[in-house]
C-alpha cells in the first residue's frame, strides 16, 4: 500500500484555482460596482494580472477571497476616479431629447444608475459590496480591513448621500417637465 504524500497547497495553487473560481462572481462585483460590462471585464482583467503579480503577498492561502476582492475593488475605485476627472461627452442630437429625461418605462422614477453616478467611488464600491455580492457587514469589514462599526457608519452616510441623489434627480426631472 502506498502512502500518498499530499504537499500543501503553493501561493500559486491557491491564486489560481481563486482566478479561475471567482471569474464570474468579479465581473458581476465589477459590473455592479463600474455599470458598465465592457468596463467590467477590463477590471477584471487587470485585478487578475495583479493578482497574479502580487501573489507573493498572499500571507495566508485561506484568506485569497479577500485578497483577491480588494485587488479588484481598488482596480474598480481607481477606474471610478478616473471617471470622474474625465469631462463627460454629451451627444449633440437634437432629436434625442433632453439628456436627464427618465426612462420612459419609468416615467415617475428618477434614474437610479445616474443617482448612483453623483456618489463617490468609495460609496459605490460599498454599495457593490453589500448589494452586487450580498455581503454581510462584518465580511465587509473583513474584506476592507476596517471595524464593523465604520463599515455600519459608512453604510449610513452612503444611503443619505443616495437619497439626496435621487431627490436631486427627481427634482431635476420635474424642472424639465
Amino acid at each position: 500500500m502506498l502512502d500518498e504524500v499530499v504537499a500543501p497547497m503553493t501561493k500559486e495553487d491557491a491564486v489560481r484555482r481563486l482566478l479561475l473560481a471567482r471569474v464570474d462572481g468579479a465581473y458581476r462585483l465589477a459590473t455592479f460596482i463600474l455599470r458598465d460590462p465592457l468596463t467590467a471585464e477590463d477590471a477584471v482583467q487587470e485585478a487578475a494580472l495583479l493578482a497574479w503579480d502580487r501573489r507573493r503577498t498572499l500571507r495566508d492561502s485561506q484568506s485569497a477571497d479577500g485578497w483577491f476582492t480588494r485587488i479588484l475593488v481598488n482596480v474598480c475605485r481607481d477606474e471610478l476616479r478616473r471617471r470622474a476627472r474625465r469631462p463627460q461627452l454629451v451627444a449633440l442630437d437634437p432629436e434625442a431629447g433632453p439628456a436627464t429625461e427618465p426612462p420612459a418605462d419609468h416615467p415617475d422614477h428618477p434614474d437610479l444608475s445616474t443617482a448612483l453616478g453623483r456618489l463617490s467611488a468609495d460609496e459605490q464600491t460599498l454599495l457593490a459590496l453589500r448589494f452586487g455580492r450580498e455581503l454581510t457587514v462584518p465580511e465587509i469589514a473583513e474584506h476592507l480591513r476596517v471595524p464593523e462599526g465604520t463599515v455600519k457608519s459608512r453604510l449610513h452616510a452612503t444611503f443619505q448621500h443616495l437619497r439626496a441623489a435621487v431627490d436631486a434627480e427627481r427634482r431635476s426631472a420635474e424642472a424639465i417637465r
